[in-house]
């Protein structure tokens, strides 16, 4: 596997009119500035707005532009069966240009999608992910609102596992600035090793110390230095992410690797690379992504709009 072939490009800030015109846009409602700027300035057919009940915005908090659809469950499968019968999905033509912009969704929302739209024989999918100037707080930024309610295995991305294997059990996380969802991930695989994966280079120069700053705050957690280690990965980069989780897993097979949990937890662009990975290597293997799921999530953590990427998604690159 050589993820590096698979097409990315950037796109400034002021800049953003270059973007390619698609048939379907859509996004996650927050009120972050890099979310809505996104909305206003890409050229769609259709553009839709998908509000996430973790958001908890009231009636007269919605956005005025697009199509605005509220969602009602939080459960990921549940959440894109309600959307498709909502937008008629089935009813797109299967050549349509569709664009998801990652930057606002859940976490395990944004894994199931390229995998829902495969199977229903759609043949590809650009991304779009903004960096923002920083996030609000530093590296105080709160993230999650209230309590981490379960940990469990995302849709569609479920591994049947052996029995517990101890020291040759891996947890891959991808650690983001919430020390919250890091511990509770790593107190759910106590006796695995602990492989960290961080952003860098990070999506602006001061975010790598921020974001080491938090994820130390869950060592205990993790566990000490001597039964986990650490790989890094553009944070802003999928396919880089997915080059690196191939090359370094690789490795740990040939060493022994019983059981294989992976658990991002950082960018949206990171969680992408985590999802691509597990759907080109990791289906019919011992092996799953779990995921730490919060009850609310903050509307608003950053601040200003650096650039945009967009990835595409080539679906003929999924393991069936």
């Amino acid at each position: 596997m050589d993820y590096s072939l698979l097409h990315r490009a950037e796109f400034p800030a002021n800049k953003l009119l270059d973007l390619p015109k698609w048939d379907i846009f859509i996004s996650a409602y927050n009120k972050s500035e890099r979310v809505n700027e996104v909305f206003a300035k890409v050229v769609a057919a259709k553009k839709e707005w998908l509000v996430h009940p973790e958001y908890d915005f009231s009636v007269d908090e919605l956005p005025t532009t697009g199509e605005t659809r509220v969602m009602t469950t939080r459960d990921e499968a549940e959440f894109w069966h309600e959307y498709f019968l909502m937008a008629d999905v089935e009813s797109w033509p299967r050549d349509a240009a569709i664009c998801v912009d990652s930057t606002g969704f859940m976490r395990p929302h944004l894994m199931l999608l390229p995998l829902l739209l495969r199977d229903r024989g759609f043949t590809r999918l650009h991304v779009l992910y903004a960096d923002p100037k920083a996030y609000q707080s530093g590296e105080k930024t709160p993230f999650t609102q209230g309590a981490v309610t379960e940990v469990r295995q995302v849709r569609g991305f479920e591994g049947t596992h052996v029995p517990d294997a101890g020291d040759n059990d891996l947890l891959v996380i991808g650690a983001g600035y919430d020390d919250e969802l890091i511990r509770r991930i790593a107190e759910s695989k106590r006796a695995a090793r602990k492989l960290e994966m961080f952003g860098l280079p990070s999506l602006q120069p001061h975010m790598y110390e921020e974001n080491r700053l938090q994820a130390a705050k869950a060592e205990e957690a993790l566990g000490p230095l001597p039964t986990r280690s650490f790989l890094f990965a553009p944070a802003n980069d999928p396919f880089a992410t997915a080059q690196e989780l191939h090359e370094r897993l690789a490795d740990e097979r040939v060493r022994g690797l019983a059981n294989l949990y992976l658990s991002p937890l950082a960018t949206k662009a990171q969680t992408l690379g985590f999802a691509l990975y597990y759907l080109c290597e990791c289906i019919g293997h011992a092996a799953s992504m779990i995921f730490p799921y919060a009850e609310f999530y903050s509307r608003e953590t950053s601040i200003g709009l650096a650039r945009v990427w967009l990835y595409e998604l080539a679906f003929d690159w999924f393991m069936s």
